[in-house]
């Protein structure tokens, strides 16, 4: 069967919650992305097949020219299919309709390869500080 992603897909937070925490290996959360999403989001893309969750990514962004990617995950079953890509792609031309200058991603070097040369992000400098 064929992944079908769209732009502001509906979803419920138990499928996210379970995604995340098989996607980033930790035990699963109650989180409320519907409202994360509907507050601090440009928006977010969905991943299915046959009705089950494939994948999902949050856009988030400062209002004005920044998109960033957050929380990007696929299925174990769906990785290395093009869902990713697929995922980030729509992000990407959603970011690009609504006038964002630019789309940003941090990621860990063991992904590097999936962003930079997959999806067609520079590599840049960047900084980060550990809160907790």
């Amino acid at each position: 069967m064929t992944v079908i992603c769209t732009w502001r897909g509906p979803f419920d937070d138990a499928e996210v919650n379970a995604l995340h925490a098989a996607a980033f290996e930790h035990a699963a959360a109650s989180d409320d992305w519907q409202r994360l999403v509907e507050h601090h989001s440009l928006g977010w893309a969905t991943a299915r097949r046959d009705g089950t969750l494939a994948g999902f990514v949050n856009v988030v962004w400062d209002g004005l020219c920044h998109a960033w990617i957050q929380d990007l995950m696929v299925a174990g079953e769906h990785q290395r299919r093009g869902v990713g890509t697929a995922l980030v792609a729509l992000a990407r031309e959603a970011a690009r309709q609504a006038d964002c200058d630019w789309l940003h991603v941090d990621f860990d070097d063991d992904v590097r390869s999936f962003y930079v040369d997959a999806c067609g992000f520079a590599p840049t400098a960047a900084g980060l500080v550990p809160l907790r």
